[in-house]
């Protein structure tokens, strides 16, 4: 069956054709979705699988559940988690070994257009920011004790941000300050909403200075706080290595990222699982004696012109795809070995996967 996006949905999902097709190899297989988030990428695959195939999807947005609750096909189920927990949550439903693993990373379309979640710029909302409002502390919570070096770090680490310092002093200086003038964590009046977040990181960013004048100056520190109050990237390390081990041999890992820091995280992991021989390379082994492959990198994809041009969310989206082996493969470029079994229609803007830059991009969407 093609694969196409439900007209009914209320949003596009990015790289939706492409994903789906890497990703479903075996129509009676088991399939996760580890970042359900509104169901396109979900309602896509339950298109492609036969009777005998399963989908277990994941998220931990309540709001992700309550769209999960309106599909009811029987080889659907969903549960709600953070994805960190993908082991524990397969195998206590005796999944152990599965077809295929999608990861469509960063905050979902839903999430940033809604105010009353406090991701966007857009419009004025309750400062929030956690993927699941039920669970930890908010972003005005801890913005209201953070202390100001940890602030400037979070910032500059997860923003990548030059301009942090500023920031993080303007941010800390609103309102009363903590003990030791904010360097360590005291009361202070809150920044409540994300219109004042924004306002108070504008006037800290010099306008002459600013690398990108279309992009608001607080983008990077949006994504920044987001990151670390939903500590996404720990989430993703956490998900990623017993992701390999749950794949069946010639099971497909797809993972959609959209900044930087989200996708060195996946290209390195690829890389150090499909050429794992490189970590001994100072050492007088034997090829014999070197560990043998568990993945090797099938594809790196970017949307096409077209899809960008319907859906300006896609531009900075980048999708990486691996496949499990349970058997040495030949040290070479394994993406061109595998190219030719796509369909580059079907694959949108294909790229080479060499690992030798990382296509940097701030928007932390994801479409769904």
């Amino acid at each position: 069956m093609p694969i196409a996006a439900d007209p009914t949905w209320p949003h596009r999902t990015v790289l939706l054709v492409p994903a789906v097709a890497a990703l479903v190899n075996d129509p009676a297989g088991s399939y996760v979705d580890a970042t359900f988030g509104r169901g396109g990428h979900a309602q896509a695959i339950l298109q492609q699988l036969s009777p005998q195939g399963q989908l277990l999807a994941l998220d931990r947005d309540p709001d992700a559940g309550a769209a999960a609750a309106a599909i009811t096909d029987p080889r659907f189920r969903f549960v709600s988690t953070r994805f960190s927990r993908l082991a524990s949550t397969l195998h206590e439903r005796g999944m152990h070994a599965v077809q295929g693993i999608l990861f469509d990373l960063g905050v979902s379309s839903p999430q940033i257009d809604d105010p009353a979640r406090g991701f966007s710029l857009r419009g004025d909302g309750p400062l929030d920011m956690r993927m699941d409002p039920t669970q930890g502390a908010s972003a005005a919570d801890w913005l209201a004790q953070v202390p100001l070096d940890e602030l400037a770090r979070v910032i500059r680490a997860y923003g990548e941000e030059r301009f942090a310092v500023p920031i993080a002093k303007a941010i800390v200086a609103r309102g009363e300050h903590g003990r030791d003038g904010g360097r360590r964590a005291g009361p202070r009046a809150p920044i409540a909403t994300t219109a004042e977040l924004a306002a108070v990181v504008a006037a800290a960013v010099p306008r002459a200075r600013r690398a990108d004048p279309a992009q608001h100056p607080a983008t990077r520190t949006f994504q920044a706080i987001r990151i670390h109050i939903n500590q996404e990237l720990e989430e993703l390390a956490l998900a990623l290595e017993p992701a390999v081990s749950l794949l069946a041999p010639g099971g497909r890992l797809v993972a959609i990222s959209f900044h930087s820091l989200e996708d060195r995280i996946v290209k390195q992991f690829i890389n150090r699982h499909a050429h794992p021989e490189r970590a001994f390379a100072r050492l007088p082994l034997r090829d014999d004696q070197l560990p043998a492959p568990t993945l090797r990198a099938v594809a790196k994809v970017f949307a096409d012109a077209d899809e960008i041009a319907a859906n300006g969310r896609a531009r900075s989206a980048v999708m990486r795809v691996a496949e499990r082996v349970g058997s040495k493969v030949a040290a070479t470029d394994s993406a061109d070995a595998d190219r030719s079994a796509f369909n580059r229609g079907a694959f949108g803007r294909a790229a080479t996967d060499r690992f030798s830059s990382d296509r940097g991009a701030s928007a932390p969407r994801r479409g769904q």
